[in-house]
């Protein structure tokens, strides 16, 4: 029974993809800011549903120029971000632009590439984040540089902090947590080790009752901290975040 109902699952969002492709390449480029994050925020929405995945979402995406920082599970976090904050911008590794569709999807929502092997990159990816954080744009960063298994938050690389440093731009601290029933920290969101997109996508589209919890913390001027302390700081608070939701659990 779990394998029809993630072929099923399969199958709707093979067709959100198609109309993902459709909506990037001949609506969003003809409307403004706010028509395009309309359309992410629909689609993400229906996304996660297609996916059978529950969102809940506390707090609210500071509005204007910021720079949000999250723990990293999955490739899930990027449509429940959306879905919870349209306007988002992610910096992502360079591998996915390079993904069939899955690419095409991310370069029409603004993302910002990065090549982690090459640690001369990093400098290039802060200057496009600074310039942007400039625009008043919304910018997601995952300071662990990879997924980690949901139960704990991995070190922040601070690098990318810098963006938010230099101009002096707000930074807030985002919690994402994936649970299932009888696992306060599920198993099937997790995209770790060698495990492929593809047989991902089959544990999500066979789970029962995923829920993924988006959490706003307060946001926070980033003061007098220097990038490392910053990381840090950001680090520890959603830690605790993380700690406080598995124990309510």
């Amino acid at each position: 029974m779990r394998t029809l109902v993630a072929l099923w699952r399969i199958l709707r969002v093979i067709g959100m993809v198609a109309r993902g492709l459709w909506l990037a390449g001949l609506v969003m480029p003809r409307l403004a800011a706010a028509g395009r994050h309309a359309i992410v925020q629909r689609w993400s929405v229906k996304m996660l549903r297609c996916l059978g995945v529950e969102l809940r979402v506390a707090g609210a995406a500071h509005p204007g120029a910021v720079l949000m920082v999250a723990n990293h599970v999955s490739w899930l976090d990027i449509p429940a971000l959306h879905a919870s904050a349209p306007q988002v911008r992610f910096v992502s590794k360079s591998d996915i632009a390079h993904w069939p569709l899955l690419g095409t999807l991310a370069r029409a929502g603004g993302t910002l590439f990065i090549e982690r092997e090459r640690k001369r990159d990093a400098l290039r990816v802060v200057h496009e984040v600074a310039d942007a954080l400039r625009a008043a744009d919304a910018v997601a960063v995952f300071p662990e540089g990879t997924t980690g298994a949901g139960y704990g938050v991995l070190p922040f690389h601070a690098n990318l902090l810098q963006a938010a440093i230099s101009t002096s731009t707000i930074v807030q601290p985002v919690v994402l947590r994936y649970s299932e029933p009888g696992l306060p920290v599920s198993v099937a969101a997790q995209y770790i080790a060698d495990t492929t997109l593809v047989e991902s996508l089959m544990k999500v589209c066979r789970a029962r009752g995923l829920v993924v919890d988006v959490r706003f913390l307060a946001p926070e001027p980033v003061g007098e901290h220097d990038r490392r302390a910053l990381a840090e700081r950001l680090r520890e608070r959603v830690a605790a975040e993380l700690a406080a939701l598995d124990q309510a659990a």
